[in-house]
């Protein structure tokens, strides 16, 4: 992730996937609606960058709460614990019994593929049926905030359509723009100034026609195409800050998170 000033305005875009209507197997959807008196919620609950002191005091009682709490369980982590599932348990380790790991891919580098679209329909029957066994409150921890670049509104979509009382809720979390910025005392914005967030996943063709019309860009998915945001830069005559691995200051496989100028 990359952050860097520039001389706006972007229209707001609303992604929703929907999934077939059938649920998992073996669980009676409409049973979960004949329970009466019992609301249903699913909390999306953002826990931040990665350093568990910063998840916030709502998440940590909104996790207290739960039933069962969903983590992602992908590639990298392979049998250990994600980078949710890890701040989830420092914060709050007496929570072990009630995760429950749900395999989400991270190999495809963009768009919706059938891979993903299997992780999040994995995780809504895994709530759907976990709702049908009795649970009430069900949570999806997910890294940042459940609204910036997460899958919890593929998750939500999903179960809202096989659990008809569902209430959803959503509770914010730290960005990892918000920990990069802290760390590099840079500040995104200031007065009436215009910041746009650009995912590089297919080129940074789409980040030179956003960075003539906005003040601030932040860059997330920059991987492959770092050299080029450099050459850009160059070229402009500016410079940026670089996050690598932010916030992860307690997650076992990488200790440490830096900020750097490209």
């Amino acid at each position: 992730m990359a952050v860097n000033g520039k001389p706006g305005r972007l229209a707001p875009r609303t992604l929703q996937m929907r999934f077939p209507a059938e649920g998992p197997q073996g669980v009676e959807l409409n049973e979960v609606a004949r329970t009466e008196g019992v609301r249903h919620i699913l909390f999306g609950i953002g826990v931040g960058p990665g350093d568990a002191e910063l998840i916030t005091l709502k998440a940590i009682n909104v996790l207290r709460s739960c039933d069962h709490i969903l983590v992602p369980a992908t590639e990298a982590s392979g049998s250990d614990s994600g980078r949710a599932e890890t701040i989830v348990l420092t914060a709050c380790p007496e929570l072990e019994d009630r995760i429950v790991r749900i395999p989400f891919s991270m190999a495809d580098r963009a768009g919706v593929t059938k891979r993903r679209a299997d992780s999040w329909q994995a995780s809504a029957d895994q709530a759907v049926r976990s709702f049908a066994e009795g649970a009430t409150r069900i949570g999806f921890a997910t890294i940042g905030d459940p609204s910036v670049y997460s899958t919890f509104s593929y998750l939500a979509s999903s179960v809202r359509e096989q659990v008809p009382d569902l209430q959803v809720e959503v509770i914010p979390g730290i960005t990892a723009m918000q920990a990069l910025a802290a760390a590099s005392r840079t500040p995104l914005v200031e007065g009436d100034e215009v910041l746009a967030l650009v995912p590089l996943k297919r080129g940074i063709d789409p980040l030179l026609k956003i960075a003539e019309v906005v003040d601030t860009c932040v860059i997330y998915k920059a991987g492959r195409y770092l050299p080029q945001l450099r050459e850009y830069l160059g070229e402009i005559g500016d410079d940026a800050i670089a996050g690598i691995n932010v916030g992860l200051l307690l997650w076992p496989a990488k200790r440490s998170g830096r900020g750097e100028r490209l």
